[in-house]
């Protein structure tokens, strides 16, 4: 039984972590003032996204997900051949029209696949199962490692999809942005009024910046905090606690809009590392992907873990 994992290119996990355990990805196209990237985890690309072409307020931009059809061309063209099942895990439903484009897509390929399959010499059966991460960016990834870690435990594909479904709902991303006005103008654009001119301008005057939480599919602020690096510190201190406390899969991923070296000069970020290491809990840092970067700025930072219920408090 070979069970495949797809995520799409928003979901934040190192690229030699992708590698090694064959994740497939579901590109998203970008276009920022006169150039077009294809988001596909490319690190040189990403680099030079960052370096060369990111972070001009005011600079028009917009994402593209993969269509249906692209979608479906995908499976029947290599997933279907290499695989006899296929774990689709999408950034939250209510942010984007991957996990719709996917489900449609899963439907159309389940009624074409015996003829391509059989052609290749394959008469088993292929399955396709959809699932809604409920998540952005490093919380995305916590569901992807799970998967990962219960297809090496030999579970079959009912057992992950069940365990995964069931995890969703206690998966939980936190994010601290440093620019309010990029992220405003983001959010406007894709009609999002959660962050108001008004606000963004107090936040850039006294410093306050916002932490970001997504949960069940919903985004909402959670706390206020004076300046980033202090908001760092909040917030590595706060994942600390949750590590002590136990988490519900031994898994914590981070990402950051720019160089992870950046990220690991932050106060309370050395902090957390020992804790990791303590309680056993692997650490997945990458470059936030450039899907993540162009709705949320540069330099913000986020990370996701499963737990059980809480509140964010820290410090």
């Amino acid at each position: 039984m070979r069970i495949g994992v797809v995520v799409d290119s928003a979901c934040d996990l190192p690229k030699p972590f992708l590698d090694q355990h064959q994740l497939a990805i579901l590109p998203i196209t970008l276009r920022i003032g006169d150039h077009t990237f294809v988001d596909n985890r490319d690190a040189a690309v990403t680099q030079s996204f960052y370096r060369e072409h990111f972070g001009q307020r005011g600079q028009d931009a917009e994402t593209s997900p993969f269509t249906v059809e692209q979608i479906k061309d995908l499976f029947l063209q290599r997933l279907a051949l290499e695989y006899d099942h296929v774990l689709v895990l999408t950034i939250a439903a209510s942010r984007s029209p991957i996990h719709d484009n996917a489900q449609q897509a899963a439907h159309a390929v389940l009624a074409e696949y015996k003829p391509v399959r059989q052609k290749a010499g394959q008469t088993g059966p292929f399955t396709v199962r959809v699932i809604d991460t409920q998540n952005l960016f490093a919380a995305q990834g916590v569901t992807a490692v799970e998967a990962v870690r219960l297809v090496k435990a030999g579970r079959n594909v009912s057992e992950i999809r069940e365990t995964l479904e069931a995890l969703v709902p206690d998966t939980y991303g936190y994010m601290l942005p440093r620019d309010l006005y990029f992220l405003r103008e983001r959010a406007q654009k894709k009609g999002d009024r959660s962050v108001g001119w008004l606000s963004a301008a107090v936040g850039s005057a006294l410093e306050i910046k916002p932490v970001i939480r997504g949960w069940r599919g919903e985004t909402t602020v959670v706390d206020r905090v004076r300046g980033f690096e202090e908001g760092a510190a909040k917030l590595f201190a706060f994942a600390g606690e949750r590590v002590k406390a136990g988490l519900l899969t031994p898994a914590l991923c981070l990402s950051y809009g720019g160089e992870l070296k950046e990220m690991e000069a932050l106060p309370g970020y050395a902090d957390l590392m020992t804790l990791c290491r303590t309680g056993k809990v692997e650490v997945f840092a990458s470059v936030m992907s450039m899907t993540g970067a162009i709705n949320v700025g540069e330099g913000a930072l986020a990370l996701g873990f499963a737990a059980p219920a809480h509140e964010f408090t820290a410090g």
